[in-house]
């Protein structure tokens, strides 16, 4: 009897072992990812702790779980608060004290809405920077495209059949700083097809050999891509000069002042296809 009871216990303490070894619940190549990203980001211009107050999580860790909960295409921070659970050699990555609770779903969400996004910009442009110097990216073929970003209002939903949800007046009461853009359906030039939508607008700028992006912009929904094209170029230029580049955009960008400055300030070329809209000769 004394046997089996000797028995069951070294199961019960070999079991607790296993569950303390947090590298069997997560995969490795998985996790040789993670730990490989996060050696390569330099965060070191971005204040870990506050300088007074409380000293709360790392903001380094907030922000790499932020960019874990990207890389796994969570649209919700409770996903992304059932991941780091589930996978704390993931949360140890991003820089978590696993011996301690993590960071709640209040703490995310509070720390997403008063994060400032010029640390984001600051941290994009100094990864650009690194790639540039170990040659994998580089601006002498760039491209430059938009995509729209829907906000959270029921308006977006298809399934909501209110005729006027689309009005310019209707605002989102759930976002009071998105508007009304709109978007085509498909990429086809003979594609008449066209949607509304509230929200925004996020504008890339890439490096069209290696696919990585270089530079970006978000707006709302109803900028023109052709009007800040400019704006973008400028703006990359002043830290990745683009001088000598192929420019490569849609014809949403088939506007005068785009060729030109191309051309005249950074000795660029454009490859843009025609606009026919609203031309009464479409072969000039």
């Amino acid at each position: 009897m004394s046997k089996s009871i000797h028995r069951k216990e070294l199961i019960v303490i070999y079991r607790q072992e296993i569950l303390k070894d947090i590298r069997l619940f997560t995969s490795q190549p998985v996790a040789k990812f993670y730990d490989s990203l996060f050696l390569n980001l330099d965060l070191s211009f971005v204040p870990e702790f506050p300088k007074t107050g409380r000293k709360g999580f790392s903001n380094h860790a907030m922000i790499c779980s932020f960019i874990v909960m990207k890389c796994e295409g969570f649209s919700m921070i409770s996903d992304l608060v059932d991941y780091l659970h589930n996978n704390l050699l993931i949360a140890h990555f991003c820089g978590f004290d696993i011996s301690r609770p993590l960071p709640s779903y209040w703490t995310f969400d509070r720390f997403l809405k008063n994060f400032d996004n010029k640390v984001l910009s600051k941290i994009m442009k100094t990864q650009v920077l690194f790639l540039s110097k170990e040659g994998i990216v580089d601006t002498s073929f760039i491209g430059l495209d938009s995509t729209p970003v829907s906000a959270n209002t029921s308006q977006n939903n298809p399934k909501s059949f209110l005729s006027n949800k689309f009005k310019p007046g209707n605002q989102p009461r759930a976002d009071s700083d998105c508007r009304l853009g709109v978007h085509t359906a498909s990429n086809q030039t003979n594609e008449k097809k066209y949607e509304f939508y509230w929200g925004y607008k996020n504008h890339v700028l890439v490096d069209c050999i290696s696919g990585l992006p270089i530079y970006e912009m978000t707006t709302t929904a109803e900028v023109h891509d052709a009007t800040v094209a400019l704006d973008i170029l400028a703006a990359t230029h002043s830290f990745q000069p683009i001088t000598d580049c192929i420019f490569l955009a849609d014809k949403g960008y088939d506007v005068k002042n785009i060729y030109n400055q191309v051309k005249e300030l950074y000795n660029g070329e454009c490859i843009i296809p025609l606009n026919k809209r609203n031309t009464k000769n479409p072969k000039l």
